[in-house]
């Protein structure tokens, strides 16, 4: 009798927590977030996608530290996306998104990365003009392109005689 009560006791304590660990796992939304394109420059337009059901409804929401938190629009029954404009002053890295669906916030690693700015301005020239080593340099090519020039046409001009 007391080998079928513990019998018993343990199939119904098995029972109860085979029952109770998947509806304490069961939210697994959203599964993913995508971003096209997935480098981009500081100030740039950002185009996420998140997969799942549970973030088709309202209020649901997405935010990083590379933007502004946005309100996820729902893109059929099972995914959601949301334009974003990258933060001017964005630091170059790998940024990650924090999704709020149903009132539960779920962080992915990774999403996208914000790149460095190109300087830009003069180009690589300086400001202070042609230094004499230039100057040097470029009388040089001319001297040599006007010898060459005079030698060849000279040389022309007398196999016209023969």
């Amino acid at each position: 009798m007391r080998t079928t009560r513990a019998l018993v006791v343990a199939a119904a304590t098995a029972a109860a927590v085979g029952l109770a660990a998947p509806t304490a796992s069961a939210w697994d939304q959203p599964s993913g977030v995508t971003a096209a394109p997935s480098v981009i420059a500081p100030g740039g337009q950002l185009v996420l996608t998140v997969d799942g059901s549970a973030c088709t409804r309202s209020n649901s929401t997405i935010s990083s530290n590379a933007f502004p938190s946005a309100t996820l629009s729902p893109m059929g029954t099972n995914s959601a996306t949301a334009k974003v404009t990258v933060n001017t002053n964005a630091t170059a890295g790998s940024y990650s998104v924090t999704t709020n669906c149903e009132g539960r916030p779920r962080t992915f690693s990774g999403v996208f990365t914000v790149i460095g700015g190109v300087r830009g301005g003069l180009g690589g020239s300086s400001s202070s003009g042609a230094t004499p080593a230039d100057m040097a340099i470029g009388g040089g090519l001319v001297a040599a392109a006007l010898v060459g020039g005079g030698v060849f046409w000279m040389r022309r001009r007398s196999e016209n005689r023969i």
